[in-house]
């Protein structure tokens, strides 16, 4: 069965340029104008996958993701022709997985849909170190499942994979760069913004679950590292 997409931008050359790339790759595409429109049609379908703009009438992208975030993990492809640091890093902040500036490559588009796929729908066999225990929180790999105390802890696709190798390798510090590579599988020149963001998020999440505990360290001008 072929995944599907709900493209969300007011922009109807765009959102058509976006249907026909994806399309051409055997996906599903549906396409909403706004976020209020994108928010009804969610209410009512399943997705695998949102690429959303962020500048839209009725509802734009920033207050739609926060919406989508708290019931929702689904993976966020945010696109913007806001191409600053700062709009990178209050898009992902947001909840975004990714984040792409306009205008973009077409090509570039659908390889890093297929690598947000691929990284929310992988589950590895089972292993021995499948579940990692640190503190009162639980790691389980093979369901993609994280607990506080037994109560879960919603995170993205990305948050959960950062969260994994820090876990998996207790005691060793990764640089932004190291983390970008391993998870998105690029180079990671130029990583440390979108890492920071990742990074602060899900510690907000597990923070929010285990007041006073902090699990992942900052090691200054180096990474970030877990040795519980």
């Amino acid at each position: 069965m072929s995944k599907s997409i709900l493209v969300v931008d007011d922009d109807k050359e765009i959102a058509e340029l976006i249907e026909v790339y994806l399309h051409n790759d055997g996906y599903t595409i549906n396409k909403a104008q706004d976020g209020v429109q994108a928010l009804d049609f969610l209410k009512k379908n399943q997705v695998d996958l949102i690429v959303l703009d962020v500048m839209m009438p009725k509802m734009d992208g920033l207050e739609f993701c926060k919406r989508v975030r708290k019931v929702n993990q689904v993976p966020i492809l945010m696109v913007s022709a806001k191409v600053q640091d700062m709009d990178k890093i209050i898009g992902l902040m947001t909840g975004a997985d990714d984040y792409m500036s306009k205008p973009f490559n077409p090509l570039e588009l659908t390889a890093r849909v297929k690598a947000l796929l691929r990284r929310s729908s992988y589950q590895q066999p089972a292993v021995d170190n499948d579940l990692i225990q640190i503190s009162s929180l639980e790691i389980d790999k093979h369901s993609h499942e994280v607990t506080a105390n037994g109560r879960a802890i919603k995170l993205t696709a990305i948050e959960f994979d950062i969260l994994y190798l820090l876990a998996k390798n207790r005691g060793r510090v990764f640089s932004s760069e190291e983390i970008f590579e391993k998870i998105w599988n690029e180079p990671g020149a130029g990583s440390n913004k979108t890492v920071m963001v990742h990074i602060s998020n899900l510690r907000d999440k597990i923070e929010a679950a285990l007041p006073g505990e902090s699990i992942i360290q900052t090691v200054w001008g180096v990474g970030y590292k877990v040795d519980k």
